[in-house]
């Protein structure tokens, strides 16, 4: 797999995934991460983990909508925790149960929602 950049993912579109594929490790998950950055951790190889804080409730939900409106879009939907200021999303793709590119897709895309 060849490295690409923070934007570069955000421009891709996410492909569901049909099963029958291995998730990703080694080298593949590594240069993945290493490409989004922006805070995302990798947790036991398996899901993306981010945490997005804001100033107060109103933003934070605004932008809970926002990844939702996107997940509908992509077809292709995080666990989102909205509290106070703070929103959690935690992505992997649930019929392989491990991490795919399009994971990586949403996690750059999900960032660009901030600007």
């Amino acid at each position: 797999m060849s490295e690409v950049g923070h934007e570069e993912l955000a421009a891709r579109v996410c492909v569901p995934c049909r099963g029958g594929v291995p998730p990703l490790h080694g080298d593949d998950l590594e240069k993945l991460h290493a490409s989004l950055g922006n805070g995302w951790d990798v947790v036991d190889g398996h899901h993306l983990l981010k945490t997005y804080r804001f100033p107060d409730f109103k933003q934070a939900l605004r932008f809970t909508v926002a990844v939702g409106e996107m997940a509908e879009a992509q077809n292709h939907h995080p666990d989102i925790y909205l509290a106070w200021g703070k929103v959690v999303l935690t992505l992997w793709t649930h019929k392989i149960d491990g991490l795919t590119e399009s994971d990586f897709i949403f996690a750059a895309k999900s960032d660009c929602l901030l600007t």
